[in-house]
């Protein structure tokens, strides 16, 4: 390519992925837990200390909820717990607003499915920053924003690519070592970045999409043909007549044999959905869970009178707009092999977070002055928001689960606490950020992180050593991993903060990480 060309492309990436960095390293940090979501919502109530509602049976809580509200029996859905420490809960429409509940919440049912579940607290902030529909719409534009990065950035380095993929070029040059590092991170993980960026888009833009599909090419006839293409319970008419409906425990039996007979090798529900319960024409669908496939979420419909099949959407029976409606879901979350693919995609989505945090030190040392104590204020103020946003996410994120350890233990809900001890620690490292001067702000955060991180972990870990060896499960080794990841990320940071502490005092001075940065004339440069 020409010399201008490729100008023009840096530019795009430099921008592109300047305006699109903050909120894809809180994506990415936040999305590497989130892929052990299950894990980590048994660490909040581990099998020695279920929830609320944990050992109410499924059939129990649909009596429950039919006595209480008898309209919710036309259609309505019971979410199953992922492990035996959580309670399964119902919800419905009531009026025009949805509501969830447990079997002791009905009469006082919640507007929030996840007011009080850290994994789902997490999850948000992947999805759409904690910002309820205006932060997804956000994140839609700036999974777009990451896509034009990704084109860009391998257009620019496609030249050098074979070269330089894994030149780790160590040495006094700082720079030069963070941009190998963030080539070769940004090159080989390209086709996940891809997967990411695209599904991303997709979801969080699906609706968007489809309304101005909708007016501009499908005569406002695309709504309705789109229900219909993805609607996988059958549409029935109450017959009026009553009739005794199966245990939820044969309906899910009945599915579970249905889908492997349609080549799965497991199926774990997950979701049942009833429509007209208690009627002759009562319809359940099961939705379960399949490993090792990429239609990870399948759907099998029964009669809930007589538990004959209606439909099959799992296997080898899903349709094409099923199989690639689940596959852009298996890809996105890797919910598709096991542990395996787990621990690739949180390598992945913590790698993804160091390319951008690596971008903006890039952007940084390339627009400092060489020869100068005093940095341009761009730099200066790109600096205080990489650290304030990046390391103040991480700090913010310990803080959650910090203040969800505490609530569970004083029997409080832990939904209020897990978002001030968020917001409040993000906005603090962000004003603190503001205040201290930029080298000694980074080492303090991430020494905050650090201690943060590994006291919860450590705290919890001596918590539960009695009951790790009483106890064990499986359900107790997922809080186990959960304490050991937390100290293997303490672990990180605090090694971090040692190196950025020996660059403050001895790299560079002409560099806004240094302590003597920033020194001027007068007495304040001189204290």
């Amino acid at each position: 390519m020409k010399a201008t060309t490729l100008r023009t492309y840096q530019t795009v990436h430099t921008w592109t992925g300047l305006l699109a960095g903050f909120a894809l390293f809180v994506a990415f940090y936040a999305g590497a837990l989130t892929v052990f979501h299950d894990d980590i919502a048994t660490w909040q109530n581990p099998p020695w200390r279920s929830a609320v509602d944990a050992d109410v049976p499924v059939d129990t809580l649909i009596e429950c909820l039919l006595a209480t509200h008898p309209a919710a029996k036309d259609d309505f859905g019971i979410v199953l717990p992922a492990d035996s420490s959580h309670a399964a809960y119902a919800y419905w429409q009531d009026k025009d607003d949805t509501r969830f509940a447990t079997a002791s919440q009905l009469s006082a049912p919640r507007a929030d499915a996840a007011e009080n579940e850290l994994a789902d607290f997490v999850y948000a902030l992947h999805d759409s920053l904690g910002l309820p529909v205006v932060g997804l719409y956000l994140m839609g534009i700036v999974s777009v924003l990451y896509g034009l990065a990704l084109v860009s950035g391998i257009l620019i380095h496609l030249p050098q690519l074979v070269k330089d993929l894994f030149a780790m070029r160590v040495g006094r040059n700082l720079k030069r070592l963070w941009q190998d590092a963030h080539n070769a991170i940004g090159v080989i993980s390209l086709p996940f970045h891809v997967i990411f960026s695209v599904t991303g888009a997709l979801f969080c833009l699906f609706a968007i999409t489809l309304a101005a599909l909708n007016t501009i090419a499908f005569d406002g006839k695309l709504f309705d043909a789109f229900a219909k293409a993805t609607q996988t319970t059958p549409a029935v008419t109450a017959s009026g007549t009553p009739a005794s409906m199966l245990s939820t425990g044969q309906l899910m039996a009945r599915a579970r044999a249905t889908a492997l007979a349609n080549g799965v090798t497991t199926f774990r529900p997950d979701y049942l959905h009833f429509v007209h319960y208690g009627d002759r024409n009562a319809v359940a669908e099961v939705r379960g869970l399949s490993q090792h496939t990429l239609g990870t979420y399948g759907t099998v419909a029964l009669s809930a009178r007589d538990g004959s099949v209606l439909a099959t959407h799992v296997g080898d029976a899903y349709t094409l707009n099923g199989i690639s409606y689940a596959a852009l879901f298996g890809l996105h979350f890797g919910s598709f092999g096991g542990r395996t693919v787990q621990w690739l995609y949180f390598v992945l989505g913590l790698a993804g977070a160091f390319l951008f945090y690596s971008g903006n030190l890039l952007w940084i040392e390339s627009r400092r002055k060489r020869r100068h104590l005093d940095q341009p204020r761009r730099t200066q103020v790109m600096a205080r928001a990489t650290i304030g946003v990046c390391i103040g996410s991480c700090l913010a994120i310990s803080g959650a689960f910090a203040a969800t350890w505490v609530a569970v233990r004083l029997h409080m809900d832990a939904g209020l606490p897990q978002r001030v001890a968020c917001y409040g620690l993000f906005l603090a490292a962000c004003a603190y950020a503001c205040v201290r001067p930029i080298a000694r702000a980074t080492v303090e955060l991430l020494v905050a992180t650090a201690v943060l991180t590994l006291a919860v972990a450590v705290i919890d870990l001596i918590g539960n050593a009695v009951n790790f060896a009483q106890a064990w499960t499986p359900l107790g080794g997922r809080v186990l991993g959960v304490d050991l990841t937390g100290i293997a990320l303490g672990i990180v940071f605090a090694c971090l903060a040692r190196a950025s502490a020996r660059r403050a005092r001895h790299g560079g001075a002409h560099s806004v990480w240094s302590l003597r940065a920033g020194r001027g004339r007068g007495p304040a440069g001189n204290q």
